[in-house]
């Protein structure tokens, strides 16, 4: 019974009902909550709404746990309404539905190892088209190439390793220019592999004067290498040769 229940208790209601007053219980209040975010999300309308409802929390909540603090605080249907007070949710999700790709016909290069899948096949398989988009998948020769036709804009999206955008964006390697990474697909996913005349040489601290390969400088390949050569007393730079070596 809410009588004896401690008062002082945050995770603890005194209260009979739900926070908005229209639901016999805070259980039943959040069980109509998910059921009609499910009832939204399976539309195509209601997908756009949840895109711009997704932004707007986005750019107000830059810090996760400071959103769901402030929706613990005031429950969702108080947010909504205050922050649509603030923002026009309605409009702009009207206006989002309503508008077109920026542009059409597109060029994505990629290198021809398996983590470009999803960008191949979402070709044959009619994902672009889908989405009313002409997407001319081009094969490319190596890593830097792909950054230089991606610099010079020649691409209009690329296949990466994960640091090459913010090698692009801080000017390793290449001018400083802002790039946005909106997926990934891997990471920290590597492997070490030797030669078989050294196939006894488990210990890393016996690989001085060794010879890597790697495909790119700014690549998880390399950094990782590093990073575990370093810990084992075996400094990248001077004690072996590590070179980069473009995909076949």
């Amino acid at each position: 019974m809410a009588l004896f229940k401690n008062p002082f208790d945050a995770d603890r209601r005194i209260r009979r009902g739900c926070d908005c007053g229209r639901h016999e219980s805070q259980s039943a209040h959040e069980r109509a909550i998910r059921a009609e975010a499910v009832e939204i999300s399976a539309t195509e309308d209601g997908r756009y709404q949840r895109v711009v409802e997704n932004a707007v929390m986005r750019a107000l909540f830059p810090q996760d746990a400071q959103r769901r603090f402030f929706l613990k605080q005031v429950g969702a249907s108080t947010a909504l309404a205050a922050i649509s007070s603030l923002f026009p949710l309605a409009a702009a999700t009207e206006a989002f539905a309503q508008a077109v790709p920026e542009k059409k016909d597109l060029k994505v290069g990629f290198i021809p190892i398996t983590c470009a899948t999803p960008i191949i096949m979402a070709s044959p398989m009619g994902f672009y088209a889908k989405h009313g988009l002409n997407v001319e998948v081009i094969k490319t020769a190596g890593w830097a190439v792909i950054r230089d036709k991606t610099i010079n804009k020649e691409y209009d999206a690329a296949h990466m390793l994960s640091p090459m955008p913010l090698a692009i964006s801080i000017g390793a390697g290449s001018n400083p220019i802002p790039y946005t990474m909106p997926a990934v697909e891997n990471i920290n996913g590597q492997a070490i592999t030797l030669a078989m005349k050294h196939k006894d040489k488990r210990d890393p601290k016996s690989w001085k004067g060794f010879k890597f390969a790697v495909p790119f400088d700014y690549s998880m390949h390399n950094y990782l290498l590093r990073y575990y050569l370093a810990e084992n007393g075996i400094d990248p730079d001077t004690d072996v040769q590590i070179r980069a070596v473009p995909p076949p």
